[in-house]
């Protein structure tokens, strides 16, 4: 997993990834959820954007926990409003379909499948 501190590297480290990838482990090489200075809604939704239009959103595996997981409820809950927000501005412009079946497989993956999956827990 990928983390950077500046968010003008969010298009180097969302493409890189690309780079690692063997068909092993679906999203091997991460691009992790923005971190530190990063962690805001502008940041988040950078981050987000970053990987969306540079790598496969949809095996993204989501927020982090660390240290503080008890107050990391909010982050969390904050990060699925992000991601749901940006996902439903793409179908309303018209640049995803408005599938909700599709969607809801996204936004299940990114908050709770894809970290099961990749983490094998």
């Amino acid at each position: 997993m990928l983390f950077n501190l500046n968010p003008a590297m969010n298009e180097v480290l969302s493409t890189m990834i690309g780079n690692f990838q063997d068909g092993s482990v679906a999203g091997k090489v991460q691009f992790g959820p923005a971190w530190w200075f990063n962690d805001h809604k502008l940041g988040n939704l950078n981050q987000i954007l970053a990987f969306g239009n540079h790598s496969v959103l949809g095996i993204f595996v989501g927020m982090v926990t660390d240290s503080r997981s008890f107050a990391s409820y909010p982050r969390h809950d904050y990060f699925r409003r992000l991601v749901c927000r940006q996902l439903g501005e793409w179908v309303a412009s018209g640049e995803y379909p408005e599938d909700y079946e599709a969607l809801a497989t996204i936004v299940r993956g990114i908050c709770y499948e894809n970290a099961k999956n990749y983490f094998k827990l």
